[in-house]
């Protein structure tokens, strides 16, 4: 009797731990759903990913506002690439450093960055894309292919770029360039 017993308690136990272990498991995945960034965060804690700097080029518009020109930048580089595209899109949104032309507004901000199995990245910005963006088409063409050409052309893992706005589809940034889909690089407006 007293082995029937153990027996039911260690059984008991083993169901307990389970459970324990489900139910961390379940609340950890919730969390990293809910907020991705979060996850990222949590994955770079627990896994030791070391970081390296990387030269990258950011696409910014001339000074008449009719091409992108690339400026080269180090950044800190790291295996996972939704966290080295919110740094690209950082560093475009805090602009150039040799007399180009800003191409994202400031007081945007990345709200996060996805990159799918096949390769399209989703990067969701806060509303001030659309709120403070200066207007007019080509002004507009250059901001998405700013983003786009700087995620595609540094990050192997990238091959198109789906712009939201406050985790949003929406139709355009400023109302004359279609972003509904998914862009690739453009390298006809690079110079």
């Amino acid at each position: 009797m007293a082995h029937r017993n153990r027996y039911i308690v260690s059984a008991l136990l083993a169901v307990v731990l389970a459970c324990i272990v489900v139910y961390f498991y379940f609340k950890e995945k919730r969390q990293s759903m809910q907020n991705p960034d979060r996850a990222g965060q949590a994955l770079s804690v627990t896994r030791s990913i070391p970081l390296n700097t990387a030269t990258v080029d950011l696409y910014f518009a001339d000074r008449e506002n009719i091409f992108l020109i690339a400026e080269s930048r180090s950044l800190l580089h790291d295996e996972n690439p939704s966290s080295f595209g919110k740094r690209i899109i950082n560093s475009l949104i805090a602009g150039p450093t040799e007399g180009l032309v800003p191409t994202i507004p400031q007081g945007t901000h990345v709200r996060a960055l996805y990159v799918l199995d096949d390769g399209t990245a989703f990067v969701d910005l806060s509303e001030a894309v659309s709120e403070h963006h200066p207007g007019g088409s080509k002004s507009e063409l250059l901001t998405v292919f700013s983003i786009v050409n700087s995620l595609v052309l540094n990050i192997s893992e990238i091959n198109a770029v789906k712009i939201l706005v406050e985790g949003r589809e929406t139709s355009t940034l400023a109302g004359h360039i279609d972003i509904r889909f998914p862009f690739k690089a453009n390298m006809l407006l690079v110079r």
